[in-house]
Order: C-alpha cells, then structure tokens, then sequence
C-alpha cells in the first residue's frame, strides 16, 4: 500500500531573500511499522527544506512535514512560476512511494546598474568609453542609454540605445567623445558628460564621465627637436676627431689578429684528426679481441646449460600464464535500504567455477543502466579488492596488468548498497548493477 501524501496548499507566492512555510500531510496505509524518506524534486531543490526529512510511522498513522521555501535575492531564481514534488520514499514498500506536486510562484525584483569605464579619459580629438549596464534582478528588462553634455562641448555617440537585458548578465555599450573645438597649445580643458539608463516606471540610473581634452602639439615635441639638433652637431664633431681614425687602426689589427687565429685553428684541427685516427685504430682492436672472448664464453655456456623452463606463478604455486578462457555476469538486485553501510551479498553463478580451479581475473566492466544510487564491492573472501560508488558510472571497465587470482579458499564475491534505485525504477524497487569478468582458469603450476 505504501504512503499517501497531501498538501494543504499548492499554489505558493515567495519573495526572493523571504521565506514561506507549507505542511505536507504523510499517512501510512501499509500493514508494517515503515520508516518514510521526504525531499523535493524540480528546479527549487536548491532552497527548499523539508523538516522532518525521515518519519516513522504505525500502520494507519499520520505524519506531518513542513517545507520551508526560502529563495535567494540571486538572479539565478527567475521571476515566474517555478513546480516543485515533495517525494515520499518507503523504506518497506518502495513501489508504493508517492510524490505531491505544486508550484511556487517567484515575484521579481529588480537590481540594475550602470558605469562607466574609465570614468575620466585624456585626448587630443577622440575618447572612447564603455558603458556597462549589469542586471542583477530576476526577471528581463528593457533599457534605453541616453547621454547629455551640460556645456555642450561634446559630441557623444552610442552603438545603440536600445538593449534587453537579460537576469545575471550584462550589456556593453562603445561610446565615443569627440570634443567640438581643438587647440594646437595651451591648458588642458575638462568636459563632463552624463550617461543615463531608463527602464520604464523604474527611477533612472545615472553614470558621470569627464573627457580631459589636450593640446593638439606634445609638450614634449619642442625640447626634443633643439636637443636633437644639439646631439647630431655633437656627434658629427666626435665622429671626424675621435672615431674615424680609431676605428680605421682597430681594423687594421683586427684583420692581423684574425689571421693569425685562422691558422692557428686549421694547425690544431690536423693534430686533432691525427689523435682521432691513432683512436680508431686503437679502439677497433680491442673491440675484435672483446668479440672473439665473448664467442668463446657463448659457447661454453651452451654446452653447460640443457634449457631453462619457467612459468609466471602466484605464490601458491598457481599458473596465471596458462589455463582455459572463462567469462561469466553477476548480475544483482538489492533492495533500497537508507542505511549506507547495509550491503546484500551475491556470488559466482553455479558451475562456473570447479572446486580445484583457480579463477584469474584480468578484465572486469561494470553496469549501472538504471543509474542507481549507492556502492558497490567487489571481494575476495573478506577481503574488498575494489569499492565504487554507483552514481559515478554507468558504464566503467577495468584491465589489469597484474591479475587478481581467487582460490577456493578466497572465492569472489559482490555486495551491493542500495541507496535509492534510478529511473525507470524496477517493479520490485531494487538496484540492479552488474559486474562482468574475463579471465582464466588454471590449476597448480607443473614441478
């Protein structure tokens, strides 16, 4: 029979940054004390709370839950209707869980604002600025930027004027001054402008720049012709008292110098072929004695040797190299349970393994098609050789460099925790993994 679940009100209104409280009405119509799991499903998960999340219940008894509704001022929570589940669980009768459905509508609210980068810009005849317009509310909202120069000293031009701007984002807006008048020298003129953003009944939102308007000629373009001048007379003077008598001597020198070093390296470049020549010579005998004692050596230990045998074995003497191909499924079905560490036991299929064989693992897939939550082992006797969540994979293969090996004594074995089965959950609520193997099977090693 399971649970029946009822909600007092389903159509819900919440202000972002505010809350609001609705009861939720559980009753047990199954024959069996039963332990109930609550949470939410949708969209609203993130800030909906439901206290108490486990219940216990007698047969015919009622419980109630409160759900708590608290979204936050983010323009992640979108104005509008949002639905929402509260899912009951049955921890005796999964099959017989139930979900009661509602929505919450989310009133909008509104956070819009403009700047201005950089606020204070220098030119000569043209300034660029952005016009950053940031919508933190949680709904879409229309603006129009306008500009104005109280002294009329500007020409101010936009990319455009007109801009949706969606919740969470902003718009960038290029704006380009360009002063009326232009002077070649004298002091810097300021000219302020606003920037305003205007959004229907909303109050307008205003960003204040000033363009710093410079002389058309560098300050520094004067002092810098004279000094340029000063230096080439400097130079020339220098040049034919100083510098062209020394540098014609240092080429003179120069080219003796470098004579003589040309010689002098083709002179040690023949000693150097020399050495290396004697080297060779020397090198190529003692590599024919080396070969003639390393035959000699070959030969005396193949007349002592009669072969060598060996196999890749386990310490108990099991051959891991060698043995017949065997592939088999353990294929699983645990029921839900919300204790994490109760875990249901399931073995090798009958015959699949003789009682004096050795089973030598060396490629295992796992399969989680419903996508169920919980864990999984894989063992070795007691032991656990591997430990994976199931809401990790659906599919997820291993192969190994180093094999795992199961005697009698240590027979493989898997235990499934199951959490919560995925969807479409089976008829009989359980969790359905399975784990494929390969390998081989292999007896004692050979004397």
């Amino acid at each position: 029979m399971g649970a029946t679940t009822s909600m007092a009100s389903k159509q819900l209104s919440v202000t972002p940054g505010e809350s609001i409280e609705a009861k939720v009405l559980v009753r047990n119509n199954g024959t069996l004390v039963d332990q109930f799991s609550l949470d939410i499903v949708g969209d609203a998960r993130e800030w909906v709370e439901v206290v108490p999340r486990v219940m216990n219940l007698m047969p015919g008894q009622d419980g109630e839950a409160t759900v708590r509704f608290a979204p936050p001022r983010d323009a992640s929570v979108l104005a509008g209707p949002m639905p929402f589940g509260v899912r009951v669980l049955s921890r005796e009768e999964p099959g017989g869980s139930s979900v009661e459905e509602g929505a919450i509508d989310v009133a909008p609210f509104t956070d819009l604002q403009v700047e201005l980068t950089p606020k204070s810009s220098k030119c000569r005849s043209k300034a660029v600025h952005e016009v950053v317009v940031d919508n933190s509310g949680n709904y879409p909202i229309g603006v129009d930027v306008v500009t104005d120069d109280p002294e009329e000293q500007l020409r101010l031009t936009l990319d455009h004027s007109s801009l949706m701007v969606q919740p969470g984002t902003s718009a960038f807006l290029k704006l380009r001054a360009k002063p009326h008048d232009r002077f070649l020298r004298g002091n810097e003129r300021r000219h302020p402008f606003v920037v305003t953003a205007v959004s229907g009944d909303l109050p307008p939102i205003t960003a204040n720049g000033t363009v710093v308007q410079q002389q058309l000629l560098p300050k520094w373009l004067l002092p810098a012709a004279v000094a340029l001048v000063a230096l080439a007379a400097v130079l020339t003077v220098l040049w034919f008292t100083l510098v062209r008598p020394t540098v014609q001597t240092a080429a003179r020198e120069a080219g003796k110098a470098a004579a003589e070093e040309v010689q002098a390296d083709m002179q040690e470049q023949v000693d150097l072929a020399e050495r290396k020549a004697v080297a060779a010579e020397e090198q190529s005998a003692a590599a024919q004695k080396q070969a003639a004692e390393a035959a000699t050596a070959a030969g005396a230990a193949g007349a002592n040797n009669g072969g060598a045998r060996g196999a890749t074995t386990t310490q108990d003497g099991v051959n891991i190299a060698s043995g017949s191909a065997v592939d088999f499924r353990i294929t699983t079905g645990a029921a839900a349970d919300p204790n994490p560490e109760a875990f249901e036991n399931f073995g090798v299929p009958n015959g699949v393994i003789p009682a004096d064989k050795t089973l030598v693992i060396t490629d295992i897939i796992m399969q989680n098609p419903q996508g169920d939550a919980g864990r999984l082992r894989i063992l070795r006797g007691n032991d656990v050789l591997l430990e994976v969540g199931l809401a990790n994979f659906r599919d997820l293969d291993y192969h190994f460099l180093e094999p795992w090996t199961f005697g009698p004594g240590a027979p493989l074995k898997i235990q499934v925790s199951c959490q919560a089965p995925g969807a479409p959950a089976p008829a009989d609520g359980d969790c359905t993994p399975a784990v494929s193997f390969s390998g081989r099977l292999s007896g004692p090693s050979a004397g």
